[in-house]
């Protein structure tokens, strides 16, 4: 195993300062240490916003005019592809899951379960409803924009994680900017649309449960990584996220459900299980294994931001979606208040608790 793939070392409390470096201020040994780490939030926003390139590529699975897949196939796919991404390293990664302690194989199965395989389906069944038949362009457009928008809120609910379960701690000042995200939240979701309001709600119900899944994925990663390579957290992600994704296909369309698939989508599963899977996966769990979870939380605004820009972009670059007067307010408020979260926490000390994961 490479000197940069090692595990990081648990049992002490490290102070983590500063949004760019996200290492310990002071240390002799700073210039020395990788750049991945020295600017691991800062590759942590570049890996996010590579996921953003997932809107180019998971419309055209989940659109009924075009494929006929159900959120769970979409989601088996991706991840048997990036999956096989990881064949090289497979003797690897059996190595060191060999030696790995009960809490290490805990968290990756819980990862696998909840952040990969039922919120990404969840994802995936909001996105759906943005392409109802019967829905106009301008509200299957402004559903996908609402969906997006609604990722804004991972930063308040991996902060809140973070210093629940990782003993990270923060200001006072946190809260009153939580509080004003999940106002500019409530507006974008409860915003009249009269195109297709019950629509709006179920796809932002759904991706309200993605989005807690995911925040809830970045401390269980922070934590696996206390006893484990980079390289065999992203690989068990995908790889033991396959049964729970096969069960999840087979109570949705039975065993017709492989059966499915065409050689038509495979561009569009190619896309999403290279770029926004295998890459910017790879490159989050690297530059995580550095960072503290609250930090990451609020480094992953990469996605939603690099989003706007893609949805905002006139067509074919772009989506064209414009937004309604009271989700442009909602959004606004959201933007500030986690913008201002950001700012805070680069003149915040965030002090990371032992973390025990050798039993």
């Amino acid at each position: 195993m490479a000197e940069h793939d090692h595990p990081v070392a648990g049992g002490r409390r490290t102070q983590y300062t500063g949004v760019r470096s996200g290492l310990m201020k002071g240390s002799s040994q700073e210039g020395s240490r990788p750049l991945v780490d020295r600017y691991s939030a800062p590759i942590i926003s570049l890996a996010a916003a590579m996921w953003a390139t997932d809107a180019f590529f998971r419309p055209n699975l989940v659109n009924p005019k075009t494929w006929d897949l159900s959120p769970s196939e979409v989601v088996l796919g991706e991840s048997l592809l990036i999956s096989l991404c990881f064949l090289p390293v497979a003797g690897r990664v059996a190595r060191e899951l060999r030696h790995a302690s009960w809490r290490t194989w805990a968290a990756l199965a819980a990862i696998a379960l909840g952040p990969q395989a039922v919120a990404t389906v969840l994802f995936t069944q909001s996105l759906t409803y943005a392409f109802k038949p019967s829905l106009s362009h301008a509200a299957s457009t402004g559903i996908q924009s609402e969906v997006y928008l609604l990722y804004l809120l991972q930063p308040v609910f991996g902060a809140t994680m973070a210093w629940l379960f990782l003993r990270e701690r923060r200001r006072p000042s946190f809260w009153p900017l939580a509080a004003l995200a999940l106002g500019g939240a409530a507006l974008i979701v409860f915003s009249f649309n009269a195109a297709a309001p019950r629509y709006q709600l179920l796809a932002a119900a759904y991706v309200l449960g993605a989005v807690v899944l995911w925040a809830a994925g970045t401390v269980l990663g922070r934590y696996a990584l206390a006893g484990i390579s980079f390289t065999t957290t992203s690989a068990m992600r995908f790889v033991f996220a396959l049964p729970v994704l096969i069960a999840l296909m087979l109570n949705d369309q039975g065993v017709a459900g492989f059966t499915h698939y065409s050689l038509g989508e495979l561009p569009s599963f190619l896309g999403i299980a290279f770029v926004p899977g295998f890459v910017a996966m790879v490159l989050y769990y690297r530059a995580l294994r550095s960072t503290p979870a609250s930090v990451s939380s609020f480094a992953e605004l990469g996605y939603p931001a690099a989003l706007f820009l893609i949805y905002s972009l006139p067509a074919p670059v772009g989506f064209g979606s414009p937004l309604h007067p009271l989700e442009v307010a909602g959004a606004v408020t959201l933007v500030a208040a986690v913008t201002g979260l950001n700012v805070m926490k680069g003149r915040d000390v965030v002090t990371v608790a032992a973390v025990d994961i050798s039993a």
